[in-house]
């Protein structure tokens, strides 16, 4: 059984489209990760997947609750992180895992609370306010709540914006573990090495699913061809090179350029007059998520304009 097998969904806010017929399907025990821009109707889809919103067209089911008809059953089964900290900052942290904990009529309390304050290494931080946290650990209590009541989905939206990268790494040290141990995990990200991380992924962008597939599937199917640039005075090349045939992105590496595009044989005859020069080598690279993301975005139309 698919842990998410919907189809066609459509949420329109007034005359704007911001969810255009998504499809998606997930395995239980995947991390599937949800790519696009701002705006591009990631969260409304996760809040639909939840029950928290009721598509206007569409349908299918999720842990095997029908979309439409089971909306109570599917909030039960799901853990939802948000982009915000929507704790008390003003209750410990125990005090708000005791409150998570009585909402989802878990018994007995002290029970639960001290299993997820071990489960996540928050023991010793038990009685710490929550509004004295960091940003990490706060990244930790909303993650111990959400899997206090043992979903067998979790959805994340944004769930490390802020966080330092060691927290960032233990977060997914743990998002790993949960999934070994059967956890469903759809997890909307802006950060390419995060998305890599995930077992496959989808994009979309303002309304669009445009892509899904493992990293190396997408990258390898978005058919574009990378160029690195070295050599002396490379930020003077910059704007000379964007004008060339067949170049449709440049961007600085460090003390290179990368240059992208769609037709190898055309941009590899373009970068031979760059080439030619003094100091000046190109050669083959790898084509990278990033490069594919940016290569979605320019080319999709913003639904909102």
């Amino acid at each position: 059984m698919h842990a998410i097998d919907v189809h066609g969904l459509v949420k329109r806010f007034g005359e704007k489209t911001v969810v255009d017929h998504v499809s998606m399907m997930v395995e239980q025990g995947e991390i599937v990760g949800f790519l696009g821009p701002n705006g591009s109707g990631k969260t409304t889809t996760i809040r639909i997947m939840c029950g928290l919103l009721t598509p206007d067209e569409g349908g299918g089911r999720v842990l095997g609750y029908d979309l439409v008809t089971e909306a109570l059953k599917i909030k039960r089964e799901v853990g939802y992180m948000t982009q915000r900290f929507s704790f008390y900052e003003d209750l410990t942290i125990a005090e708000n895992l005791e409150f998570v904990a009585r909402l989802y009529e878990l018994r007995p309390v002290r029970e639960h609370v001290d299993r997820t304050l071990e489960d996540l290494g928050l023991t010793s931080r038990r009685n710490q306010l929550a509004g004295t946290l960091s940003g990490g650990w706060k990244q930790r209590l909303a993650l111990a709540a959400c899997i206090m009541h043992k979903p067998k989905l979790l959805l994340l939206d944004e769930p490390t914006a802020g966080v330092d990268p060691k927290a960032r790494r233990d977060f997914w040290d743990e998002i790993h573990r949960l999934a070994a141990e059967g956890l469903t995990v759809l997890v909307s990200t802006h950060y390419m090495d995060e998305a890599e991380r995930c077992h496959r992924i989808s994009y979309i962008s303002y309304g669009k699913l445009l892509a899904t597939g493992t990293v190396s599937g997408v990258v390898r199917e978005a058919g574009l061809v990378t160029f690195v640039v070295e050599g002396p005075g490379l930020e003077r090349m910059v704007s000379e090179i964007a004008r060339l045939p067949g170049v449709e992105q440049v961007a600085p590496f460090g003390a290179t350029l990368h240059v992208v595009g769609s037709d190898e044989k055309l941009l590899s005859d373009s970068l031979a007059v760059i080439a030619s020069r003094p100091g000046v080598t190109v050669t083959r690279g790898d084509t990278s998520l990033e490069d594919v993301f940016i290569q979605f975005m320019s080319k999709a139309q913003d639904n909102m304009a």
